[in-house]
């Protein structure tokens, strides 16, 4: 059995009140914290090794020591709970079943960046949630962890959920400081970064709901027992959201050292593929990261087991690897369509674009469209090779990373499944009522050279 952390208390009925979360050993973290300086807060979190939880991985403690500190002027910690990411939902599972937990790492956190005013933004489509996280925000208060003076110590610190109107954009946090403000969620030119003008053009940290969790922990156990957990870089636990064509969808709590293999058939995790079929596919970091066949997702092209963590699933780069991201694992069998998944996931991304740089605007339903011919037996050969241009030109050429997250799976997908595509072009007719299948995606890797 894996180690647990974060979900180690989520069996216990009545967990997501202060009461039972508190006999549980609940808010002692930020006892702890609260009688340490905010520096040997940063220290622990630093030496802990924690990387961002929402998908880009950066270290945390890293990303904290970057907020200005000019005299006079608050600072604010913004937690981004804009879950949007299709595949995605370890966020909501915390949310509406530990929002305690949630609560006192943003205490913890909040003292450590000197943030007396902190934010939870989440997304519109969650619509029970911010109910759930406002009443523990209520008890915290009521039994004196929230609110003026807290636990006598002369730190103040209130907590305001902010509902967003349902926009994949905000989850990119100037779009989402934007939108806090009252604004339309556009993207923002960086620099200046958020932790020199954020809210408000004021010093902002905004970290995701996991990276905020997994604060209490650190602060419980010290940062450096935290890094022991996992290997290399990739240190602690990592929630994962699995879903998809497996026995066992749900939410898991990893130390990152189990092999893709592991977590897709064990029972202790997905259980295998459903219906006893076959795997195909997956996408192991949410709908943004790379789409990788089988044979390279259970290895790598040098022979080597695939590890369920940042390095080993992005070894390879995006020729022959992908990435862990936000840790939304979308399984595909030996009947699923790779070319209509494509398209579906265009068509998100197009519907998402905040329309602000050209490439993203235009190019995102461009292929949407293209994808649909494909799809609908109407493409031709050219199309995929026009389709590989246009996400060649939208890659790293837009304000926020919309742009990539819809060039990436389309990149992906060419790459390696492009017969597929091909098969569509030169079977019209049949490609309305049969699938590709399997083909070759699960077959062992002969050599160590990729078709990058």
């Amino acid at each position: 059995m894996s180690k647990k952390l974060l979900l180690k208390d989520a069996h216990i009925e009545g967990i997501r009140y202060f009461e039972t979360y508190r006999k549980q050993g609940g808010y002692t973290a930020a006892e702890k914290a609260l009688k340490m300086t905010p520096d040997e807060i940063l220290e622990e979190v630093k030496a802990s090794g924690l990387r961002g939880r929402g998908g880009a991985g950066f270290p945390t403690g890293m990303k904290w020591s970057f907020l200005a500190k000019p005299e006079g002027v608050p600072r604010h910690l913004v937690v981004n709970a804009d879950e949007s990411e299709p595949g995605t939902f370890k966020d909501r599972y915390l949310m509406e079943f530990l929002p305690h937990l949630l609560i006192e790492g943003m205490l913890i956190s909040s003292y450590c960046l000197g943030s007396n005013t902190s934010y939870i933004y989440i997304r519109g489509e969650y619509s029970w949630i911010p109910d759930i996280l406002e009443e523990a925000i209520e008890e915290a208060k009521a039994a004196g962890f929230l609110g003026k003076n807290i636990l006598g110590t002369g730190f103040d610190l209130e907590i305001y959920v902010q509902r967003g109107a349902g926009a994949y954009i905000c989850g990119e946090e100037t779009a989402l400081l934007e939108s806090l403000e009252g604004k339309r969620g556009n993207p923002r030119l960086k620099p200046p970064f958020p932790a020199v003008k954020g809210l408000w053009e004021r010093p902002t940290v905004v970290n995701n709901v996991e990276s905020i969790a997994a604060i209490v922990p650190i602060i419980d156990i010290t940062g450096a027992e935290y890094a022991k957990i996992g290997v290399g870089r990739s240190t602690g636990t990592k929630l994962i959201s699995a879903c998809g064509n497996i026995n066992k969808p749900g939410v898991y709590e990893i130390d990152m050292t189990i092999t893709v293999e592991e977590f897709i058939y064990s029972d202790e995790y997905c259980g295998g593929i459903k219906d006893g079929k076959r795997l195909k596919a997956c996408i192991p970091g949410g709908s943004s990261v790379p789409i990788v066949p089988a044979n390279l997702l259970l290895k790598t092209v040098n022979g080597e087991p695939r590890y369920m963590n940042y390095e080993s699933l992005a070894d390879g780069g995006f020729a022959t690897g992908t990435m862990m991201g936000s840790g939304g694992f979308i399984v595909l069998d030996e009947d699923q369509c790779v070319v209509e998944h494509t398209m579906t996931l265009a068509r998100f991304y197009n519907h998402e674009s905040c329309g602000q740089c050209t490439p993203c605007r235009e190019g995102t339903g461009w292929m949407y469209k293209i994808l649909k011919k494909i799809e609908k037996g109407e493409g031709k050969m050219e199309d995929i090779d026009l389709l590989w241009d246009i996400q060649r030109k939208i890659e790293g050429n837009t304000i926020c990373p919309l742009g990539d997250a819809a060039a990436w799976p389309v990149a992906a997908a060419i790459r390696h499944f492009r017969d597929e595509f091909e098969w569509h072009v030169k079977n019209p007719e049949l490609c309305l009522t049969q699938n590709y299948g399997l083909a070759h995606y699960a077959d062992p890797i002969p050599a160590v050279e990729n078709n990058a």
